[in-house]
């Protein structure tokens, strides 16, 4: 440019009149052709593994049919047999429902296994949610819960003589307490927690057991 009396300066100004595109070039150091971007430029994400929308949609709805058939079960004896088919394969209900909606995902035995913990998280609440709702029902509206509180009353009997049975008598005061409605309240939470560790723990092997029926040797395209 020099040569043909061309400056690469403007000749009013002085501001330089070429522009180089520093990420689409590269220079050379050392003798070895580096990257001029390659220094600054942030490694791309990794792929998603999971689709988590669809995943915790399916899972909320499988658990919503749970609830459902559990509270039906409660009237309808016939349907018990159905509703703890349905809640011990929940998470392969899911994990069917989920790859009919993504057929390319992957899928493995550790992406079962976390997609049922969210199966496992989902029947827990949402049977909480709905047996509470029954309870409230049953007791302030159609009167219903003779039966239940025979049983409670039957099973804090059987704790009463337990205790008294052994060879240092118990105080008073915790045999009051044990006939208490505190007392009651918390033997429910204790069940209720017992029955939530269980069916993590079951949607847990659950959806492990569906990702390796259901792996894949090679990503689908």
């Amino acid at each position: 440019m020099e040569g043909r009396g061309e400056s690469p300066f403007c000749p009013h100004c002085g501001a330089p009149q070429l522009f180089l595109a520093l990420e689409n070039q590269s220079v050379e150091t050392g003798g070895e052709v580096v990257g001029a971007a390659s220094t600054d430029a942030a490694a791309p994400p990794r792929p998603q593994q999971v689709e988590w929308k669809t995943a915790i949609r399916c899972a909320a709805a499988v658990a919503a049919v749970a609830s459902v058939l559990a509270v039906a079960a409660l009237r309808v004896d016939v349907l018990s047999p159905v509703s703890l088919l349905w809640i011990m394969s929940a998470s392969l209900i899911t994990m069917g429902f989920y790859q009919k909606r993504k057929p390319a995902a992957w899928m493995d035995v550790r992406i079962g296994a976390r997609i049922g913990v969210v199966v496992g998280v989902f029947l827990a609440l949402e049977l909480a949610v709905s047996m509470a709702g029954a309870g409230l029902v049953a007791r302030f509206v159609l009167h219903s819960m003779g039966s239940f509180d025979a049983q409670m009353a039957g099973q804090i009997e059987l704790v009463e003589k337990t205790l008294q049975q052994q060879s240092t008598p118990m105080p008073a005061e915790y045999l009051r307490f044990v006939n208490s409605p505190e007392f009651r309240a918390g033997s429910m939470l204790a069940t209720f927690a017992m029955v939530s560790g269980g069916l993590l723990v079951l949607s847990t092997v659950g959806g492990a057991f569906a990702g390796l029926l259901r792996m894949r040797r090679k990503p689908a395209v």
